[in-house]
């Protein structure tokens, strides 16, 4: 990489702790006062610092606006799909990924079982809320003042004997889902079919999306499906890495 490049890059997390003066700068880089500024200079002129009027400087607007543009641009489901594809490959099961849209989780995207049992669900469909594992992911993420106010408006169907019962039990539910980042719906919307999901992460490390693999019973039993979540887990991890440009550690 280019010295001047590497100099540069290694100002903006500094500056993300806070206003620094010159000589921190410089401090930082390792270098005298005169490189520094010529670097501060240029990154001043494009927008990304910004100099304040006691000479410190911080993180300028064009940075802000252009991770905004970046964030607002990405499609979580375009990202996805090529984990998914494996996922599938690997396990034989559906598998699928929501998002949380209004009062809604719905399913933006699916990879068919392999097997001649298949699922009956499909892009653009709602999931049943009080349930679906999807849905448990994404709402358990809301604040808690929202996510109570939605669990004390909607509905709790009964579905099965499995199914969530009430406000009371479905906060709990949640709770267990936020600590131990996954999800189960083991016969909670359909009596023969069982859901494993993982939870996908943006940059700022809130929920964004949703996977889940499913499968009937008489392919795999709920203890078998449970036994994927390894491997659940490190594909919703590899969708969160890809999805906010994180590269892995070597």
């Amino acid at each position: 990489m280019s010295q001047s490049v590497e100099r540069a890059l290694r100002i903006l997390p500094l500056l993300a702790k806070g206003p620094a003066g010159l000589g921190e700068v410089a401090d930082e880089l390792g270098v005298h006062k005169s490189t520094a500024l010529r670097l501060l200079r240029t990154l001043h002129e494009r927008g990304f610092v910004y100099r304040c009027p006691d000479g410190r400087y911080r993180l300028g607007a064009q940075l802000f606006a252009l991770a905004a543009e970046a964030i607002e641009n990405l499609d979580v489901r375009e990202i996805a799909h090529p984990h998914l594809v494996e996922l599938n490959r690997a396990t034989g099961h559906t598998v699928h990924l929501a998002l949380h849209q209004d009062d809604e989780v719905v399913y933006v995207d699916k990879v068919d079982s392999r097997y001649p049992v298949r699922m009956y669900s499909r892009i653009g469909r709602p999931v049943p809320l009080t349930v679906a594992a999807v849905a448990k992911l994404l709402l358990a993420d809301l604040p808690e003042a929202e996510l109570r106010a939605l669990a004390g408006r909607i509905e709790y169907p009964r579905y099965t004997a499995r199914s969530t019962p009430d406000a009371a039990a479905f906060l709990r539910e949640l709770d267990l889902v936020r600590e131990q980042g996954w999800a189960t719906d083991l016969g909670g919307h359909e009596e023969s079919v069982n859901c494993l999901g993982a939870p996908v992460h943006g940059p700022d490390g809130r929920v964004v999306a949703a996977l889940s693999v499913s499968a009937p019973g008489v392919v795999v039993s709920a203890e078998g499906l449970l036994e994927l979540l390894p491997q659940v887990l490190r594909t919703a991890e590899a969708i969160s890495q890809d999805y906010s440009g994180v590269q892995e550690s070597t």
